[in-house]
């Protein structure tokens, strides 16, 4: 659904669209922020062995190199879309990708354990400014069959930069480019952002912002707060045993997101807006995004797992096979815009259904030459394409311009709640499994094919449209 420009009381007229390439111009400055964002991620996972070793880090400290991003970008994409809605989102994706950017370099110069994960996490809170504004100038710059391309491109970016992390990560390595060793990961997003940060303000047009209201500090603080709660057991408990503290701290989460909902309907200027949820699109594709990326992540870690640990492949060798499934996600993304328009909602069914089928062909696969594996993550990667790419546009699709960044910031927010409780999910299952890591990999495939057919059964319940 496309929105007018006809002015509405009490808020300016939206600018006159771009031309298309301006509009091209502005879709490369946002989607590299977004691959750059997405990529951290995922990287840092193959420079844990060096970087444990060049730092002395203990399993402790490499365990919060990782934990410190996600829990950062998690707790923070509600207020980070909110900000975008009313300070200007090109001034907080600028101001994101810029916070980023020093991070990275901080990231790379780490001298110490401590400075690592410090700069980690405000690589994480610089992620969550970044990320809620792309989706919000998407939707508020681009119309009609422009903007669902440009929803496309975005699934692509973000998908590419997950399937990518492995295989960029461990060449970046083994290169050694100037003797960095592992921190080529993070210094080769230094000049990436300088460049892209030079070009925001020529390509990416501004909008107007939300006026007459000021930041909900109270809804701010209890939704920080209790996803902190939320997310930072779902990390740290498995490793840690669930001891009692993780427990406490999930039921601490459940009321204090409880008190974020109530307050949200009783303020006066809510950091999301109760009437988001009014829109079955949004209502149900968030739920559906939490969902669906419960099989996602959890299937990127155990792969890895399974490829090195069981397979014996180095972090390059199973990177390079990472490509069947990328060469699967690039294939279907580039073609979902216009399978989306021929089925609509059931293209998410679709690719629940083709992911479903690949992990059906792995199961198979194990035990086999490592080449078996190749059809099963093209399929899975196929699957990955058909939902991601339209995802976005399906259930931001209803979504005023006023409250693009905040709706925006609430799907990327279900997404990385998805991932971490994802891996908790199916790590229990991973680590609970008897015998070999073949074995582990394997009964893991089984709750993340549940996972799809409950995306699938979700798409059924997205407006037809």
């Amino acid at each position: 659904m496309s929105h007018t420009a006809t002015p509405v009381a009490g808020r300016p007229p939206r600018e006159a669209a771009p031309s298309p390439t301006a509009s091209v111009g502005a879709l490369l400055v946002l989607l590299t922020g977004v691959f750059i964002t997405t990529l951290d991620f995922f990287i840092v996972n193959v420079a844990i062995p060096d970087i444990q070793s060049d730092l002395r880090a203990g399993a402790t400290a490499i365990q919060w190199v990782v934990a410190g991003f996600g829990l950062a970008l998690g707790s923070g994409l509600i207020t980070g879309g909110r900000l975008g809605d009313l300070a200007g989102r090109r001034r907080m994706y600028a101001l994101g990708l810029a916070v980023f950017t020093a991070a990275s370099l901080a990231c790379g110069l780490a001298p110490s354990p401590g400075t690592l994960i410090g700069a980690r996490v405000v690589q994480g809170i610089a992620a969550a400014l970044l990320m809620p504004q792309v989706l919000g100038i998407i939707n508020g710059v681009f119309t009609g069959e422009a903007r669902a391309k440009a929803f496309t491109a975005y699934g692509l970016a973000l998908g590419l930069g997950g399937v990518f992390g492995q295989l960029i990560g461990g060449a970046l390595i083994q290169a050694d480019l100037f003797g960095t060793g592992w921190r080529s990961i993070f210094l080769i997003n230094v000049p990436v952002g300088i460049v892209t940060l030079a070009l925001v303000r020529r390509t990416v047009p501004s909008q107007p912002r939300t006026t007459g209201t000021r930041l909900d500090v109270t809804g701010t603080v209890l939704v920080t707060l209790g996803l902190i709660a939320l997310v930072l057991p779902l990390i740290e408990g498995r490793r840690l045993g669930w001891p009692a503290w993780t427990w406490a701290s999930l039921a601490a989460s459940a009321v204090l997101l409880a008190g974020f909902a109530l307050s949200q309907r009783r303020g006066s200027a809510p950091l999301v807006a109760p009437a988001l949820f009014r829109e079955p699109a949004f209502r149900v594709g968030s739920g559906l995004a939490l969902v669906y990326t419960l099989a996602m992540a959890s299937f990127f870690l155990y792969l890895a797992l399974y490829l090195q640990q069981g397979r014996g492949l180095s972090a390059l060798e199973s990177g390079l096979l990472f490509v069947a499934l990328g060469a699967g996600y690039f294939a279907a993304s580039t073609r979902a815009t216009a399978v989306a328009a021929r089925l609509g909602r059931q293209i998410l069914a679709l690719g629940a259904a083709v992911q479903a089928a690949g992990c059906l062909l792995l199961l198979d696969a194990i035990g086999h030459a490592i080449g078996w594996l190749i059809p099963g993550l093209v399929l899975v990667g196929a699957g990955m394409g058909l939902v991601l790419a339209p995802l976005s546009a399906l259930v931001l699709s209803g979504v005023t311009d006023r409250h693009a960044a905040s709706a925006a910031g609430v799907l990327s927010t279900a997404q990385q709640v998805g991932n971490a409780l994802g891996v908790a999910l199916v790590g229990i299952v991973f680590y609970g499994a008897q015998g070999e890591v073949a074995d582990a990999f394997r009964v893991s495939l089984f709750p993340v094919m549940a996972f799809c057919g409950v995306t699938a059964a979700l798409a059924q319940f997205l407006p037809r449209r």
